[in-house]
Order: structure tokens, then C-alpha cells, then sequence
């Protein structure tokens, strides 16, 4: 009897960078057998142009930069390991959702996705036409059946590789998060185990990519549907799976690594604190800017921003008016030295009173009214756009879902900002970035 050494590579693709991930998949298969002996690797769904391309897969240049990049790993790959990886392809004029496996220097055959979602963030069915074939490909006398993301949720790809003669299931996945998410997904891989009876092998991606955020949570069950191996949400890595082959057709996966559950609180902080991070940092932004006024809002967005970049990415800037309290200058003073992020107070009243000199005339015989109250929220936002443009940091908003949904937020004013805000709305399939949330503050992994 045999044994096969999986590895799960759970990595954070750039869109677009198509010689980066490529670079970072020949290295993270080097990792791969140095640290774990690994026989084969598995990578997410469309890992060389990252998720989703969108409409980067019409431009005429992706295919061709694509082949350059498979081309350059079938050199530098290390030998004598399966690299199972995904990215797009035209074939005969059409473009396809594949999974591509690359041996001792040869791309040995391709899986197209079956599936296409079409709901929600997903939009698959404009860019690729569905394949059509079952994949099963045999590496060291292991019969792997591959799948892709959608391909599980429905089901039918599944038993048309059961019937091909698969006794492993792989699915590459760039599955985006949502609140309760990572339960669905188990309860899925339980299901369509049991249901094959054949142990499934899970490997989604991590990261930001604008409005999605994806969690990981990487695993492996048996033939019955036991979860055996868990990759840790909201972190990078590679994560081994160890499979004995018990007789000619069965390959069982043994017991390892098991993340533990989070609360549902710290997986949405771990959210916002990896969509910030990678939305900026992705940008190109130096760092970000925030309006800090002493309340829990903003209070919060600082936290956020400093475990997602450092306290040494992030400026504070507090800009009082009139009625601007005691308490809340001491508040933000506060939270800027207990965070150790710079700060820098700057007061208000000389442009407010600009304005409202210039205004003065146009005014005249007109009751004060709402419109004296947002040139402050305004006069705020021009200086936090001029430490943008001027430092590079990307500004990010402050306000709440509350008072969003009661109109109760200044247009140019305190809605200024890179990422519109911070707090999920969460439904089925993605993420929107909204309000401000207040809950406990966790650190999160890669902070």
C-alpha cells in the first residue's frame, strides 16, 4: 500500500498579476516539498489571474500572458510533484474556467468548469462557456477527480466524476465570505461525501479583492463526510493532508490540523480587517487617513485600520469646530496614544467662517439651517482628501449603518472616502462594505 502527501495551498492571488501569482505558486510548491515532502499541490480556482478577472478576460493580451506564465512554471516547478492549479483559457475560440496539471515539466491535461454561477457577486456565464467532460487523472496509483467551486454546490459534475472512476474528489475554490459561511461549507463537503462516498478535498483562496473578502478554510473530509483536516481561517498557508491507500480503489485521509471554531464577531472583525488591508495595500496606498472625533465610529474604523496595517500606516486627524466637546478631544487623544498611530489636531472654524463669508451674499434673507451644519462635515472632508493626495494614504469613512439609513450623513462631506464604509452587509454569496459595526475587537491572524 501507498501514501500521497497533499498540500493545500491557501494563498492570496493578486487580479491581474498574472508573472506575481505565478512566481508565488513555483515558490509555494518549493515550500511545499521542502517542508512536506508533498506529492501533489493543490491552488484555488483561477489562481494565475486571481478572482475574479472580470473583464480582464477580454482583453486579448490575457491569453498570451497566460501561456507565458504556464510556460515559465513548467521550467521552474519543481519535479516529481502534481501541481493542480487554476486559471482561464481559450480553447478553440472559447474561454473556459480551468484546472490545469502540470508534471515533471508538462501540462498533462485540463478540467473546464461545469457549473457557472450567475447569481449574486457571480457573474461566470458572461466571461466562460461551461465544460462538459468529467476530469480523473492518475498520480501514483491515486484516481483524482477534479473539480471546480460551483461545480460541488451542484452536484451533477460530482457524480459524473464518480462515474469516471474518481476515488479522490479535488475542488478548487475562490468562495467568497458571508456571515455563517464556513458552517454552510462543511455541511456541504459532509453531504456530498457521504453522498459520493468518496473523501473530497477543498482548497478555496484567502484575501481581498475589492467589495469580496475570501476566508480559507481549506479542508479535507473522508468518505463518510468526517472533517480530517481544517486550514486556519483568514490566513495564508500551506496545509498538508496525508492520504494511506486501505485498498485498490480507497485512498483515506488521516487525521491532522483542525482550525478551532470562531464566534461569529471575530470572523466579521477578521473580515473587515483583511478587506481593508488587501483594498489598500492592493491600491497601492502608503497607508490610510482617518477623521478621528473621541466617538465609537470612528473609534472603531482606527482599530480596524491599525490590525489591518500598523499603527505606523495609519494618521489620525482630529478636526474640532465649536461645538465640538471636551470629552471628545480627549476621547480621540486618547485612542490615538493607546494605538500609537500619529496624530494631528486641526481646527475648523478658520475655513468654516471662510465659507460662510463667501456665501454670505447668496445667503442673504435665509434661515440657518442644515446647510450651515454640513459645510463642517464638508470643510472636514476637504482636509482629509488633501492629506490623501498629498501622503498617499487612502482616506477611509467613519460613518455608521444607522445613521446611513436615516439620511443622516453629508454628501462630500463625511461620506469622503476610498473604501465607502466599514461595516458588512452581509447576505448569502458577498460582501458590501457599509457602517461602522460595534463588537469586541479580536486580533486577527496576519493583523
Amino acid at each position: 500500500m501507498q501514501d500521497l502527501t497533499l498540500v493545500m495551498a491557501q494563498l492570496d492571488p493578486l487580479v491581474g498579476d498574472i508573472p506575481g501569482n505565478a512566481a508565488r505558486a513555483i515558490e509555494a510548491v518549493r515550500e511545499a516539498r521542502i517542508e512536506h515532502g508533498a506529492d501533489i499541490v493543490v491552488f484555488p480556482e483561477l489562481f494565475l489571474s486571481g478572482y475574479p478577472p472580470e473583464d480582464l478576460l477580454l482583453r486579448p493580451s490575457m491569453e498570451t500572458r497566460l501561456r507565458e506564465a504556464r510556460a515559465v512554471m513548467a521550467e521552474k516547478v519543481s519535479r516529481d510533484v502534481l501541481v493542480i492549479i487554476g486559471y482561464p483559457g481559450v480553447r478553440e475560440g472559447v474561454c473556459y474556467n480551468l484546472a490545469g496539471i502540470l508534471y515533471n515539466g508538462q501540462w498533462e491535461a485540463e478540467y473546464a468548469k461545469q457549473a457557472l454561477p450567475n447569481y449574486q457577486v457571480f457573474d461566470e456565464q458572461r466571461y466562460f462557456a461551461p465544460g462538459q467532460q468529467a476530469l480523473v487523472y492518475e498520480h501514483k496509483g491515486a484516481r483524482l477527480g477534479l473539480l471546480i467551486c460551483e461545480d460541488l454546490w451542484e452536484g451533477t459534475p460530482v457524480k459524473a466524476a464518480c462515474a469516471a472512476g474518481a476515488e479522490v474528489l479535488i475542488t478548487l475554490n475562490a468562495s467568497p465570505y458571508h456571515q455563517d459561511k464556513p458552517g454552510e461549507r462543511l455541511r456541504l463537503l459532509e453531504q456530498r461525501a457521504a453522498e459520493a462516498q468518496r473523501p473530497i478535498v477543498y482548497v478555496n483562496t484567502i484575501g481581498g479583492q475589492d467589495e469580496l473578502v475570501f476566508d480559507g478554510g481549506s479542508g479535507c473530509v473522508d468518505a463518510s463526510g468526517q472533517l480530517k483536516v481544517l486550514a486556519p481561517y483568514w490566513q495564508a498557508g500551506l496545509m498538508p493532508v496525508q492520504f494511506l491507500q486501505q485498498s485498490a480503489d480507497q485512498w483515506v485521509p488521516q487525521p491532522g490540523e483542525i482550525e478551532e471554531d470562531s464566534t461569529a464577531e471575530e470572523s466579521l472583525y477578521c473580515a473587515l480587517v483583511t478587506g481593508v488591508r488587501d483594498y489598500v495595500n492592493k491600491s497601492g496606498f502608503k497607508g490610510v487617513v482617518i477623521g478621528l472625533s473621541g466617538g465609537i465610529d470612528s473609534a472603531l474604523t482606527l482599530a480596524i485600520a491599525v490590525d489591518a496595517l500598523g499603527p505606523q500606516r495609519v494618521q489620525a486627524v482630529m478636526m474640532p469646530y465649536h461645538y465640538t466637546a471636551d470629552i471628545s478631544r480627549q476621547d480621540a487623544a486618547e485612542q490615538a496614544e493607546l494605538l500609537g498611530v500619529h496624530y494631528e489636531v486641526m481646527p475648523i472654524e478658520p475655513m468654516v467662517e471662510a465659507f460662510m463669508g463667501t456665501l454670505a451674499e447668496s445667503f442673504e434673507g435665509t434661515e440657518r439651517d442644515t446647510t450651515e451644519e454640513n459645510l463642517q462635515s464638508r470643510c472636514r472632508g476637504v482636509l482629509l482628501m488633501a492629506i490623501s493626495n498629498k501622503k498617499g494614504l487612502m482616506v477611509l469613512t467613519t460613518g455608521n449603518k444607522s445613521e446611513m439609513a436615516v439620511g443622516y450623513a453629508t454628501l462630500y462631506g463625511d461620506m469622503v472616502g476610498g473604501i465607502t464604509r466599514l461595516r458588512m452587509s452581509i447576505r448569502p454569496g458577498f460582501i458590501v462594505w457599509h457602517a461602522g459595526v460595534t463588537a469586541n475587537l479580536w486580533p486577527c491572524p496576519n493583523g
